[in-house]
This record gives C-alpha cells, structure tokens and sequence, in this order.
C-alpha cells in the first residue's frame, strides 16, 4: 500500500510515524517550502497525547523539547484560588502534560520522520485528486503529480482536501473569543514547578506557565467580535497588548502584569472551529486531524487528538481485512471521542456568538443521537473509558472488530 498525506503539520507527521511503523509506504507532502517553522503559538500536550506518541517512538524526543505540567491552579478574579487539582499521569514521566512552542512539536516530528526515511516534499500545494478503481492520483499546483492507494487530508482547519469528501461541510467559523499568546523572560509571577495556572478574570480567561528557564508562556482568551486578517497582519504586538491591558487590570491577579512585561512576542488569532463534517471519507480518501474534526482551543486537546487519529488508522490499517474495513473501523472508533471534544470546547467558549455556537452543538447532539439513542454527549453515559483509550492506542493490542468507541476526552 502507497499513502499520500497532504499536509505536514502535527496531524500528518504524525500519521506518517505511525502508518510507517506498520509498514505502509507513506509520502508527505507540503504546501509551504519549507516546515514555516516560526516562534508561533504554544500547547499542551496531553496524557493521551503522550501515550499516542510513545506508540510509535517519539514520546522521548517530545518530552526533552517540551517541559512538564503534573498541577494546575485555578485563580479567581478577586486572586482567591479556587481550586488546585493534579493533572494526567504523573507517575510516569513520559505520561505526564508537556507543554511546549507547536513549531517544537512539529520539528521533533519531522526530524523523526527523517531519520527513518520517510519523504517530506515542499512547497507542492496540493489542488484536487482524482479516483479510479486502482487508486488516487494527486495534484499539484506546479503542475506535479502523486499516485497512491490512498490519500490522507491533513491539511488543518482550512483543509482543501475537506470538498472532496464532503462538498457539502461549512468551512471554519468563529467561535467568539480572540486568543492572544504570548512569551517574556522579564514577568516573574507567582509560579512552581510543573503547575500551569489559570486565571478566571472578569473579562477574560487567562492561563500561564513558566519554563525551567524561567520563561512565561502565556494564552488570553477574549470575547470579542472577530479580527479580519489585514486586522491580525497590520496590528503591532505593542497596540495588542494595549488593547488587553485594560481587560486586564481590574483583576486581582498577575495577569496584566505578564502581558506587560511581554514585549514583541506577543500574536493573536481567531478561535475557530467546524460545525460538523457528516462525511470524512470517500473509497480513496480520509480527513484526519483538524481537517475532519476541528475544535476550539478551550479543551487544549487539538494536538492530542490529532496524535491518536495517527495511532488508531495505522492500526486500523493494520489489522483489518482490507482498506475500507479499515476506515470504516477508523471512523466508528474515533467519531464520538472527536465530537465530544468539540462539543466540550464549545461549552467551555463564552458565547459572544450564541447563534453560531448554539447551532454548532444542536448539529453534534442530532449526529449523537441519531448513533446513541437518547443520551447525549453530556450524559454521564458518555463519560471516557480510559481503559479503552488505552487499548485502542496500545500498539500490541490488536483492535478486534467489535473494538468499542471511547466517548469522551
């Protein structure tokens, strides 16, 4: 078998490890020329997201690039904490939350990928496919050509592989907050090691960590009508962060103080998400990732989720029959995880945007019920079986036929 991934980002690197390592020959390619690595946003990668990785080898260099979280407290606006709680699986350190720069998670992937030979092609951006009964020819916009068996769009939120399998999907929308990020090495706020704290502001949702080098990494989320790209290319780092102040500073907290001290590294960006994407799939090709299951960033689970879509079609892959029983499988087994998660992060976002927001949870609860019965996805029916996520991942553990969903995140 020949795959063709479209995209190099998270989703696609990743896929490319795993589907790899259960022998598929695997090609990436990639719009930009060359991996557009920039200082960019920062994550968290999760306990799933962790186990995700170790099944195909890169938990190790992804936890040498990334620093540890094992707490998180949660601050009021008045600077009362509210709560302080552990956070994933602490007893194992390659299962313990890391948080580190996206463009750090995706170096670490692609060095991975190099180093067992897999090629990672630049600057083809990818136009439309073509399906025959023997496979799927890709095209370029340079004119160039790829043939496969298969072809994967993990080409993110705006995902032009998404018409393909789905003429018919809204793109992306916003979801009603701004998100600003940011990093300075001058703030010194109250801090210890391994706790990412959260602060519950009046105006806004703050949260931030410091680094073993004593280096803020720090997110904003705002309500807030949606920026226009000439808006995000044309606005300094110096007039955002005088635009957040005043949100800031009625808050017993550290928050304006952080963002104060940050001088040019400071961006902001659109939280958006996709409402919903009835098909993923054709004979021929696959949405993975954003591409199929886009959320806003309150859960901090995109990364995560991308990382186990990449476990679970490889062994979907793997130990099925023949290819469409393989994505059939893929798409039964991650379907209700992916879709709580957007369900989860639209809940946890303000509602600048009732109308769009509340039309994005009524699509999800009619295709959760359509499949459930009546218990929706914030029934505790639907509660995660962590037992089950651990098997679906667990590279040894074939996934029989039956394999049951995991529902939540």
């Amino acid at each position: 078998m020949r795959i063709l991934i479209i995209g190099g980002g998270i989703a696609g690197t990743a896929a490319a490890l795993a589907l790899n390592k259960a022998g598929i020959d695997v090609g990436v390619h990639e719009a930009h020329p060359d991996s557009g690595a920039d200082i960019g946003a920062f994550l968290t990668l999760a306990s799933n997201g962790m186990l995700a990785l170790a099944q195909f080898g890169a938990a190790e260099a992804v936890a040498r690039a990334g620093f540890e979280l094992t707490a998180m407290r949660l601050t009021g606006d008045k600077g009362s904490v509210v709560s302080t709680v552990p956070l994933g699986e602490t007893g194992d350190p390659l299962r313990r939350f890391r948080c580190l720069r996206r463009a750090e998670l995706g170096a670490v992937l692609r060095e991975e990928a190099a180093a067992r030979g897999i090629p990672v092609r630049y600057g083809e951006r990818f136009v439309w496919a073509t399906e025959d009964e023997e496979g799927v020819t890709a095209r370029f916009a340079d004119g160039s050509t790829a043939r496969g068996d298969l072809l994967l769009g993990a080409d993110g939120i705006h995902s032009v592989v998404r018409p393909l399998t789905d003429p018919e999907a809204e793109g992306p929308r916003y979801a009603g907050q701004r998100v600003f990020y940011g990093y300075t090495t001058e703030a010194a706020p109250p801090n210890a090691p391994g706790r990412i704290e959260m602060l519950r502001g009046s105006s806004s949702a703050m949260g931030y960590a410091v680094s073993p080098a004593g280096e803020t990494y720090w997110f904003a989320r705002v309500s807030a009508e949606e920026l226009t790209d000439a808006e995000i290319a044309d606005t300094t780092p110096a007039q955002w962060r005088e635009q957040l102040l005043p949100l800031l500073r009625p808050d017993a907290t550290p928050a304006a103080d952080i963002v104060e001290a940050t001088g040019s590294r400071l961006m902001v960006t659109n939280a958006r998400d996709l409402s919903t994407v009835t098909r993923w799939r054709t004979e021929r090709i696959l949405l993975i990732g954003d591409a199929a299951h886009a959320a806003s960033p309150a859960t901090g689970q995109g990364a995560s989720m991308a990382l186990e879509d990449a476990v679970v079609l490889a062994k979907s892959l793997r130990d099925a029959p023949d290819t469409p029983s393989a994505l059939e499988r893929y798409e039964r087994l991650r379907r209700p995880r992916v879709e709580r998660n957007i369900v989860n992060s639209a809940r946890l976002t303000p509602r600048r945007a009732p109308n769009r927001m509340q039309r994005t949870l009524e699509n999800y609860r009619a295709r959760w019920k359509s499949r459930n019965g009546a218990a929706g996805p914030g029934s505790s029916s639907a509660s995660p079986a962590d037992e089950e996520l651990a098997a679906q991942l667990d590279w040894n553990t074939p996934l029989p036929a039956d394999s049951p969903a995991v529902q939540g995140s």
